[in-house]
C-alpha cells in the first residue's frame, strides 16, 4: 500500500505546479503523541521530501511539540552547585507541556549555511565578516596572500591559520598552497560566530528567512516526534561530538549522515547550534514559571552544541526538543543558522 505520506507529498506537489491530480486523498491530522507513545514508535522511517535548490519541502500538518518530561534538578547549579555540568536551566521545564501544532507547508536549508555561502553575503552587502574569520584568517583572499612579503605570510600562516607545520624555512609558493588548502577546507563548514541580526540578514538577502522555533522542531523531528533526528535511542556516533576530535568542534555540512531527520535535514542533532526566528518565550498554556529568561530578552537557537566541553556526552544536549537561548548579539564559535522559506501559490 502507498505510504500515505508520499501521496501528500505528491498531491502537495501537484498543487504547486497548478495541477489536478487523481487520487489525491485528504488524510485525517494524526493524533498527538505522548512521550511514551513516541518512543514506541518505529524509528527511522524515511519520508524523502523533495529537495529543491537546496531546501527541503515539510509538508503540511500536525506535529506533536515539546515534552510532558519532568524536571530534572540534579544537574541545575543553583539547585546543585557541586553537580559537574552547571546548566543554568531547570532542565526540560521549558518544553512543557507536549502540544499540537499546526503549520503549513514550508521549505526548509537542507544543511547549515557554510562560510561559503556567507561569504558571498559579505562581498554583496559589504556586511561586516564574523569575528572568528578575522580569528583565522578566512577574511584573508587569495591575492591578499599573494602580496604580503615572505616573513609576514610566514607569521600569518603559524598565527592566524596555524597551520600544523614548519613554515620558517618554506618558500613563497609552498606556503600559499597549504593557505589555499585551508580555505577550500572551511568552505563547507557552517559559519558561526555571527549574531541573531547576522543570520537574519543573509536569509532575508537569500530571499529566504529564518526558521520558526515550530518549524525547527518539525523538521527535526518528523511526524513521529522522534527524540532524536535518527530515532528515539542515543547514538553518540551518529553525530560530531567534540570528544570525537577536539581539533574540530564541527564538520562540514552532511558529514555524519547518520544525523539526519526522518525529512532528510541533516545536522540537527549536532554540528553548531542554529538561531531560530522566536523569542525565548513559555510555551502556550505552559505552568506557571519563574524563568528570568523569559519575554523578549533572548533569542531561541536549536540543535546541540559539539564544543560545549564536558556537555558535549550528555544526549539531552541533542534532543530535538531542547531549547537553547542567547541575547540576539551573541555571536558563539559554535553557533549558526540555517534559513527556510514559504510556499508560494500558484499565480501570488
Amino acid at each position: 500500500m502507498i505510504n500515505k505520506y508520499f501521496v501528500r507529498i505528491f498531491c502537495f506537489l501537484g498543487w504547486l505546479l497548478g495541477l489536478t491530480l487523481s487520487g489525491c486523498a485528504t488524510y485525517p491530522a494524526e493524533a498527538p503523541l505522548t512521550d511514551k507513545q513516541a518512543n514506541q514508535q518505529p524509528a527511522n522511517q524515511v519520508i524523502e521530501s523533495p529537495v529543491v535548490n537546496g531546501m527541503v519541502l515539510i509538508p503540511a500538518g500536525e506535529f506533536t511539540m515539546g515534552s510532558n518530561k519532568g524536571e530534572d534538578a540534579s544537574k541545575w547549579r543553583e539547585a546543585n552547585p557541586l553537580n559537574p555540568y552547571g546548566f543554568k536551566d531547570r532542565l526540560y521545564v521549558d518544553e512543557n507541556p507536549l502540544h499540537k501544532v499546526t503549520l503549513p507547508a514550508f521549505m526548509i536549508d537542507q544543511f547549515e549555511v557554510t562560510n561559503a555561502r556567507y561569504r558571498d553575503f559579505v562581498i554583496s552587502t559589504k556586511h561586516a565578516v564574523p569575528w572568528g574569520w578575522l580569528q583565522n584568517g578566512y577574511n584573508f583572499t587569495s591575492d591578499f596572500l599573494t602580496a604580503l612579503p615572505l616573513p609576514y605570510l610566514r607569521q600569518v600562516a603559524s598565527n592566524r591559520f596555524k597551520l600544523d607545520m614548519d613554515v620558517s624555512k618554506m618558500p613563497q609558493q609552498a606556503i600559499l598552497a597549504e593557505l589555499e588548502k585551508s580555505l577550500a577546507a572551511r568552505n563547507n563548514l557552517p559559519v558561526t560566530t555571527v549574531t541573531w541580526a547576522d543570520a537574519n540578514e543573509y536569509c532575508l538577502w537569500a530571499g529566504k528567512r529564518l526558521p520558526t522555533e515550530a518549524e525547527w522542531e518539525k523538521a527535526a523531528r518528523g511526524p513521529q516526534g522522534l527524540e532524536f533526528p535518527w530515532g528515539n535511542d542515543w547514538d553518540p556516533k551518529k553525530i560530531n561530538t567534540m570528544s570525537e576530535d577536539p581539533e574540530s568542534p564541527y564538520s562540514a555540512g552532511g558529514s555524519f549522515p547518520g544525523d539526519k531527520s526522518p525529512y532528510g535535514v541533516y545536522d540537527m542533532a549536532a554540528n553548531v547550534a542554529e538561531w531560530v526566528a522566536d523569542w525565548y518565550e513559555a510555551y502556550p498554556d505552559a505552568p506557571p514559571s519563574d524563568n528570568k529568561y523569559y519575554g523578549k530578552i533572548q533569542r531561541v537557537a536549536r540543535g546541540g552544541i559539539t564544543s560545549s566541553g564536558h556537555y558535549d556526552s550528555i544526549s539531552l544536549m541533542f534532543r530535538a526538543a531542547k531549547r537553547n537561548h542567547f541575547l540576539p548579539q551573541s555571536a558563539l564559535i559554535d553557533l549558526g543558522f540555517r534559513c527556510a522559506k514559504d510556499i508560494e501559490k500558484p499565480g501570488a
